[in-house]
């Protein structure tokens, strides 16, 4: 997905943006309209009647214009989000289904959120917004949406994809339903975490009348600019996380994330799968492990992220490589074998944040990874990764899955069309 800086759009007047205000009135049917209240509403119109382009002016002078300017363009065939270098900072946002939401409900809240997607993305307020400032640095905000098992079959009963079901259990998993599954997931992301607190609170106030918060993880990798663009990171028990994913726009990445899968919808052609698994990493029972253990445990260098059969992050690890008491130099259960094939279908592209929040009782640490992978197919894809894995990795002694959930993520439109309206044509 190509990234351009944000233009300044034209400014609208006045009777513009009233009549903009009735037309979401009526996706809303008037529901999300009346709630926003009258000093919100006369906040934004002063806003847009004279203040829009002096607030801008500013935004654009203070900003880091090498990148908080930067735009990733919404509309497309596939949705922004997926295919590209990710952001510093991300917010996945699971939503539950109100009881009373029907198909009908369901198409004006993804119509309405496709519009507020599209506006914030491109540098632009949303039409409810009461702090319209707040969104004038995009940042390479991108908003993906997903939908869960739930949403599909209350939109189109039977059109689900096979794999679309809650992943089966694993001995490694300890999961908490507070991290669990969810009928409409979104992802936010952007260079800057003030951009994605204003895009996700604005999102939450066009989705209340539908839904409720299911729940909310937010992960951070390095601020930007503090490395070079496209260097593999790193998770908190400092290893290099990522080596081996396919690249962004080349044709392994369509392969693995794009291509249809002979099992998928039709609704689902330029979409793909989203699988996400919350994992807690056990840093305080890692601080008792050396160097040489930790090593052991991945199979790569923590220094450089080599195998420890190579000298360079991207050398190819040598398995067969003994030591010269003709142990295996990379343990048969090091996570860096139980996470590789040579099965050519069985790819994912993964992408990992990283979560620190407030240490509880006796902990150093309350520290972990936000998993994300894209493929096509996740019975086919994830789930022989995930097998081997949990069957035996020296790794699983300090990781452990708390949460997990399954999407999928549509194609995505045209100016004019919103995201989901596949799922509704059929």
């Amino acid at each position: 997905m190509s990234e351009t800086p944000a233009a300044d759009p034209t400014p609208e007047s006045p009777p513009q943006k009233v009549e903009e205000r009735s037309r979401r009135a009526v996706l809303l049917g008037g529901v999300a309209a009346a709630g926003i209240g009258a000093a919100s509403a006369v906040g934004l119109e002063s806003f847009v009647s004279g203040r829009e382009a002096q607030a801008r002016d500013a935004a654009r002078g203070e900003a880091d214009t090498a990148n908080g300017l930067r735009k990733v363009p919404f509309h497309g065939e596939h949705q922004a989000g997926v295919e590209m270098l990710p952001q510093a900072h991300q917010s996945l946002v699971s939503l539950a289904l109100r009881p009373e939401a029907d198909r009908d409900t369901i198409r004006r809240l993804l119509v309405t959120l496709t519009d507020d997607a599209a506006r914030l993305t491109a540098g632009n307020y949303a039409l409810a917004d009461s702090e319209p400032e707040l969104a004038l640095v995009p940042a390479r905000l991108t908003i993906t949406f997903g939908f869960g098992r739930g949403l599909v079959d209350r939109v189109a009963p039977g059109a689900a994809p096979t794999w679309l079901t809650d992943l089966p259990p694993f001995g490694v998993d300890r999961l908490q339903d507070r991290w669990n599954g969810g009928d409409l997931v979104l992802q936010i992301a952007a260079d800057d975490p003030l951009t994605v607190a204003h895009a996700q609170r604005m999102l939450l106030k066009d989705s209340r009348t539908a839904t409720t918060v299911k729940w909310i993880q937010t992960g951070f990798l390095r601020a930007y600019g503090s490395e070079r663009a496209g260097r593999t990171p790193r998770n908190l028990l400092g290893q290099v996380d990522g080596t081996k994913n396919v690249t962004p726009g080349t044709p392994d990445y369509t392969n693995v994330v794009w291509q249809g899968s002979t099992t998928n919808p039709d609704w689902l052609a330029g979409g793909t799968g989203f699988v996400v698994r919350r994992i807690e990493m056990l840093l305080d029972k890692w601080d008792r492990l050396d160097r040489s253990g930790r090593e052991l445990s991945v199979g790569r260098r923590m220094d450089s992220g080599a195998p420890l059969t190579g000298k360079r992050e991207d050398d190819e690890p040598d398995f067969s490589a003994t030591t010269p008491l003709g142990f295996p130099v990379i343990a048969e259960f090091a996570h860096i074998r139980r996470a590789r094939t040579d099965d050519p279908r069985q790819r994912i592209f993964r992408r990992a944040y990283n979560y620190d929040l407030t240490p509880e009782g006796d902990q150093v640490s309350n520290s972990g990874m936000i998993f994300t992978s894209f493929q096509h197919d996740v019975t086919a894809q994830f789930l022989p990764i995930q097998r081997r894995i949990d069957e035996v990795d020296l790794l699983n002694e300090w990781v452990v899955p708390i949460g997990s959930a399954v999407f999928a993520i549509p194609p995505g439109c045209a100016e004019g069309g919103f995201i989901g309206e596949t799922l509704f044509a059929g």
